[in-house]
């Protein structure tokens, strides 16, 4: 499941225990990219907050389905297949529309998202692809190409937030080999108005 000891869900006790009891999925499932902090339970609360209030949050104002894009679509960039596996179900399932989900995999997979997301969407996408790979050449110009595009400054903030998130999650993943053994794909906190909810189903 990774490089390094992982106390599953069974084993765990104290600070840890209590924590995954907050996140647990289904059959006690305890993801992979959250069980890798289990040797230091503190950083795991820093995880899930920052994971819940960005990505699963009522004040969010984009669609859960196109965050979900973004995430997928940086992950597949970061080559980082657990991420890109995980949250292109999570996608699927907020999308609820299985042939567009596999068109949008699809042409992620052959970098031809022009041809199915509007010039505004795309705008979005370049911004993410330039976040991850050429964070230090973003400039004002980046960010005003997206307000002429008509996001307001709180929407850009968002996606800034959606997409340095899944850099951070792509390289704890990638840094320390975590894989998708014995888990279900796609789960997510369902609860958006609670902050502190955070069990996956």
């Amino acid at each position: 499941m990774s490089w390094i000891h992982m106390i599953p869900f069974e084993k765990a006790t104290g600070k840890l225990k209590s924590i995954y009891s907050k996140i647990k999925g289904p059959n006690d499932q305890i993801d992979n990219v959250l069980g890798i902090h289990s040797l230091r339970p503190h950083t795991l609360t820093g995880h899930m907050s920052l994971y819940k209030n960005t990505l699963h949050h009522s004040n969010n104002t984009f669609p859960n389905w196109f965050l979900e894009l973004l995430g997928t679509y940086t992950s597949f960039i970061n080559k980082c297949d657990y991420c890109y596996e995980h949250h292109f179900a999570g996608m699927k399932r907020f999308l609820g529309d299985d042939t567009k989900a596999d068109s949008i995999k699809k042409h992620i997979e052959n970098n031809s998202l022009a041809s199915i997301l509007s010039e505004k969407e795309m705008s979005l996408v370049h911004y993410a692809q330039k976040l991850t790979f050429a964070a230090a050449d973003l400039t004002r110009d980046d960010i005003d190409t997206l307000r002429r595009f008509g996001y307001d400054d709180g929407e850009i903030l968002e996606v800034n937030q959606v997409v340095s998130y899944f850099n951070y999650a792509n390289r704890t993943v990638l840094g320390l080999g975590v894989n998708t053994a014995g888990e279900v794909l796609g789960l997510s906190p369902s609860n958006k108005s609670d902050e502190a909810s955070w069990e996956h189903q």
